[in-house]
């Protein structure tokens, strides 16, 4: 096929592919629509600043949600009823030291809207194990807190699609 003919080929195909990734629920990786109640949205928690409270705080905003200073000045609200980072030795070395480490993140969440539950009491978890090495500990110090923050990131996410699908 000639150049000539190639090119208005191919914007043909294009546009006939366009509509098909408009409706087949395509969306920016981050980024998925959120029903109405979510618009005003106060995330409910005992420690603010958890990574997965943070992360989910900045997921809402993403998504297009206005967060609330107050509970009754919302929509909806998230309860984050439990939100735990437990560690657990997986492997020890000949001399009884630690050699390998899982983390384990743990959310317990519900979302009201008003006076009824959108979503009752739900918990997900997140799972990882990485090795330890007394003689770099600053780097492996540095590591695990780059894994829980990846934990909570991925927690957010399920939170998220929960969230959108509602």
């Amino acid at each position: 096929m000639s150049r000539a003919r190639l090119l208005p080929t191919l914007g043909i195909v294009c546009a006939a592919l366009l509509p098909c990734l408009a409706g087949c629920g395509f969306h920016l990786q981050g980024r998925a629509p959120l029903p109405k109640a979510f618009k005003v949205s106060y995330i409910e928690a005992k420690d603010r600043q958890s990574d997965f409270v943070q992360g989910l705080r900045k997921a809402l905003l993403i998504n297009g949600a206005q967060l609330a200073q107050a509970s009754t000045d919302a929509s909806a609200v998230v309860h984050v009823l439990h939100d735990e980072l437990s560690e657990r030795v997986l492997a020890v070395s000949p001399t009884n030291l630690p050699r390998e480490y899982e983390l384990t993140y743990t959310v317990r969440f519900s979302v009201s809207a008003g006076a009824a539950d959108l979503l009752t009491a739900q918990e997900v978890s997140a799972t990882r194990d990485f090795s330890f090495d007394e003689h770099v500990l600053l780097a492996k110090d540095n590591e695990e807190a780059i894994l829980r923050q990846a934990l909570a990131h991925d927690l957010v996410d399920v939170v998220m699609r929960r969230l959108s699908s509602l």
